[in-house]
């Protein structure tokens, strides 16, 4: 599985001290380089990018620009005649703008609580974004091995570090906008939903019910399919001589379903550990049921004689639009998911020594 760099500098974050006096959206700008008469406009970004929130031109070297927004929300200004834009992180403020159009990571922003706790978080957060995006890096560039594993441990250490952050600063900004937002921005690093969704459930009820607030809602509710700790949805498939196999077949054993293709060569590169796994713990009441996301039959099966998957395969041929994948909401792979004798879902992701450690604490190595 690639491990996905994330990219935070960019993103808004918002604050709930908003002036319930304040009912329009003014930014008055003064923001060297911009030429006589040329057109300033802010557009919502996440919304509708055609949306102009406010327009106006350039008069004497400034600007004054009035309007309306529902929520503080990701809206970007745009300079149009040297066509440059920033994002404004931004509710009904007064807003000053300073700068130089050159130079608009450099843009002063004041008058907006919104940007004041955007500085905060990225205070906070993007140093440890910068380290997992090299560290990411390395992992991706290393072989499968125990360098990767180690990698990939260090990795983890600081997606902790990232965690208790999270927590803390959602325990001091409950009422505030950035604290949904940030927890969507981090969401692709918890694997823990029930924690994604306790951290949720502590916001202020105008924080849930906004933008981000309600997408979490909704990112929170497609987590929980699949999810540890939850019954495993059953499905069925044909298998490689066209015979349906179903999930609910195996239980009474631990069953690792491990999502793979092919063509994909990082599954590839993992197979060898799936097969030792396999091997030494088909004895003791656990087996594989690989789902591939291929989408013709024979490089399917060529894939499974040359890498020795011994083991039971289904597939429809779909490529990403694989039922199962889909029903398992799978957008990367390889990926898979431990499930217990019961049918519940008891672990996620396992790949590397992390696949046989878990293994050896739920069945033993003895």
């Amino acid at each position: 599985m690639k491990f996905r760099f994330l990219l935070i500098s960019f993103f808004p974050l918002f604050s709930s001290a908003q002036n319930p006096a304040q009912s329009q959206l003014i930014i008055h700008g003064n923001v060297k380089g911009l030429q006589e008469k040329s057109e300033v406009f802010v557009v919502n970004i996440y919304n509708n990018t055609t949306d102009t929130v406010v327009r106006g031109l350039v008069l004497d070297g400034k600007f004054s620009l009035t309007g309306h927004v529902s929520e503080p929300n990701l809206y970007e200004i745009n300079f149009s005649a040297v066509k440059k834009k920033a994002p404004l992180f931004i509710g009904n403020d007064a807003i000053e703008l300073s700068g130089d159009v050159n130079d608009l990571k450099e843009l002063k922003i004041t008058g907006s609580r919104s940007n004041d706790d955007f500085n905060e978080f990225q205070k906070i957060f993007n140093p440890y974004m910068v380290q997992l995006n090299s560290m990411g890096q390395n992992i991706n560039a290393t072989q499968f091995g125990p360098s990767r594993d180690s990698l990939i441990a260090e990795y983890k250490k600081v997606v902790n570090q990232i965690e208790i952050a999270e927590d803390q600063f959602v325990q001091q900004n409950k009422s505030s906008y950035v604290s949904p937002f940030m927890m969507v921005v981090l969401l692709q690093l918890s694997e823990d939903v029930f924690l994604t969704e306790k951290r949720y459930n502590s916001l202020s009820p105008e924080t849930q019910n906004s933008f981000f607030g309600k997408y979490l809602q909704q990112e929170i509710s497609k987590q929980k399919i699949g999810a540890i700790g939850t019954d495993a949805i059953d499905f069925t498939q044909n298998d490689t001589t066209g015979k349906p196999v179903t999930l609910s077949s195996f239980k009474g054993k631990y069953v690792l379903v491990d999502f793979w293709a092919s063509w994909c060569h990082p599954c590839r590169l993992e197979n060898p550990n799936v097969v030792s796994a396999y091997n030494k713990f088909k004895k003791k009441n656990f087996t594989v049921l690989s789902v591939s996301l291929d989408k013709e039959k024979n490089p399917w099966i060529q894939a499974i004689k040359d890498d020795n998957l011994t083991w039971t395969h289904v597939s429809d041929l779909k490529f990403w639009n694989n039922d199962v994948a889909l029903k398992y909401h799978i957008q990367a792979i390889p990926n898979n998911l431990l499930i217990d004798p019961s049918g519940k879902i008891v672990a996620k992701n396992l790949h590397g020594a992390e696949l046989q450690s878990k293994l050896c604490e739920v069945l033993g190595c003895n």
